[in-house]
């Protein structure tokens, strides 16, 4: 068999009809009750101010305003009016990206590229499979906690998962590998330029001040989804029905078979050096990807230019590997529309997702929910209030998923608040990152956390039933560290 003979009848990256519409009909529901909100609550809004290019909430302007003309068929055209809305360059961004990854990943599975990485690194790490779960775990909490990068880690999702299965494991121990510390390591953040460096910087603290308490808080997070992922893992292994996704992982699992004996039945040893030579080049033009991500991370002005680099250096990873493996031009091209296609309906969900901010906004109600909340938790006691700001935080990031825009919007309404009612700015910016990082891979609304769950042919409902008790402990965990701070004064101030 060679290599441009391969076939696969389902993608890494194709996103599964069912899993699409239970997807589909959550965030449509989410969008209804939104629209519904707008009808109920009185429209209002703040004035804004423009300071270092950024736009600031201004504490103590809200007024109530006339409600907007904004009728109920509109609630259904938010996906495509979104598309040509101001300020939503990113989303477009985004769903090119999404395109981007699905093409290239497409390439190198017509070519037998993915299988070739699967397979080195089930023969490097089988007999510390554990410490590779662990390994692997540290680097996703850490890429997320330090860098603040999240949306580019989510294509090596699509690496992580095959490989648990072939270790003997489940899609839901890919993501527990992968997804849960993305999500978890945001909340843990102890440098993310997104969440901390943002919102510390509204607050006038100095920059990254604090980092011992979330160092501690890191570590603890860490330790806690690390136990909980192995020890899924080992269920798994011992009884692989037990999975609750043993059905759907069935697909990924005949794929690899496939692809093993393929390799064993046909390939040469040259064809097999040009798989290799492939994963070579593919992985340095994703290595040369993240270096960009962390270069610009912090630099405002560049930081746009993220998900674009990010995009061309995935294709050119792609395109090169499938050369480099031998494929013939038009088996590349052929490989890029296929996998486009597969990732149409991931584009659908994030125009859904999306439009529950939209609709929200369009209604003006956003400034109105905010200030509701500013309200509790001026008048509430300082421990009350440091739970009020995480409470608040975690609504908010149901409607808005950017950790930079929610703090460009919460904390200058937090900072004075902070002060009134007696908790340390340090201590709202803890709150605040705690309210935006769990949600993550728990809200519907969330796009990437629904692209992710398609990738692997995992339902939401099964991620949540997967994820809840550990959502609970973590709850509990990030009580105790309020509490903590709220006690001690952490500071500086």
């Amino acid at each position: 068999m060679k290599n441009n003979e391969r076939t696969a009848d389902g993608g890494a990256l194709k996103i599964g009809k069912k899993a699409f519409l239970v997807s589909a009909l959550i965030v449509l529901l989410l969008m209804l009750a939104s629209g519904i909100l707008t009808l109920v609550l009185p429209s209002g809004e703040y004035e804004r101010v423009a300071r270092e290019g950024r736009t600031l909430v201004v504490p103590g302007s809200y007024l109530q305003t006339a409600r907007p003309d904004y009728p109920v068929w509109r609630w259904f055209t938010a996906p495509m009016e979104i598309l040509f809305a101001s300020g939503n360059a990113t989303l477009l961004v985004i769903i090119l990206f999404i395109f981007s990854v699905g093409a290239s990943i497409a390439i190198l599975e017509r070519a037998g590229v993915m299988e070739e990485l699967v397979r080195r690194l089930v023969d490097r790490f089988s007999a510390r499979k554990y410490t590779l779960v662990a390994l692997v775990i540290f680097f996703f909490m850490a890429v997320s906690s330090f860098i603040g990068v999240y949306e580019g880690m989510v294509p090596m999702i699509v690496f992580i998962v095959p490989l648990a299965i072939s270790l003997g494991w489940d899609s839901l121990t890919g993501l527990g590998m992968s997804l849960l510390p993305l999500a978890f390591g945001f909340a843990s953040a102890v440098t993310n330029p997104f969440t901390i460096a943002v919102a510390q910087r509204i607050a006038d603290l100095p920059l990254f001040s604090g980092s011992w308490l979330r160092i501690i808080f890191f570590v603890t997070v860490y330790l806690i989804v690390t136990v909980f992922v192995i020890r899924h893992a080992k269920k798994v292994e011992a009884n692989p029905h037990a999975s609750a996704t043993f059905a759907e992982d069935e697909a990924i699992r005949e794929r690899l078979a496939n692809a093993k004996s393929a390799t064993r039945a046909g390939f040469s040893a040259a064809s097999v050096r040009a798989r290799r030579r492939a994963l070579v080049w593919f992985a340095s033009c994703v290595a040369v990807a993240m270096a960009a991500v962390v270069a610009t991370a912090r630099l405002p002005g560049l930081s746009d230019l993220a998900f674009p680099v990010m995009a061309l250096l995935f294709l050119v990873g792609g395109i090169g590997g499938g050369f480099l493996a031998r494929l013939r031009g038009r088996e590349i091209l052929d490989a890029c529309g296929k996998g486009a296609r597969d990732l149409l309906p991931g584009a659908v969900l994030i125009l859904m997702a999306y439009s529950v901010k939209h609709i929200i906004v369009s209604g003006m109600i956003m400034d109105t929910i905010l200030y509701a909340a500013a309200n509790l938790i001026g008048g509430a006691a300082p421990t009350a209030a440091a739970f009020l700001v995480y409470a608040t935080t975690l609504a908010m990031n149901f409607f808005i998923g950017s950790a930079s825009a929610k703090a460009f919007l919460m904390m200058p309404l937090l900072t004075p608040l902070a002060d009134l009612v007696g908790i340390t700015r340090q201590t709202a910016v803890l709150a605040f990152d705690f309210g935006d990082g769990f949600s993550n891979m728990l809200f519907p609304t969330n796009a990437l956390l629904l692209i992710a769950l398609s990738f692997t042919m995992v339902s939401y409902p099964k991620w949540i039933a997967f994820t809840w008790k550990l959502q609970v402990l973590m709850l509990l965990v990030t009580s105790a560290f309020l509490v903590f701070a709220v006690a001690t004064g952490f500071g500086p101030f």
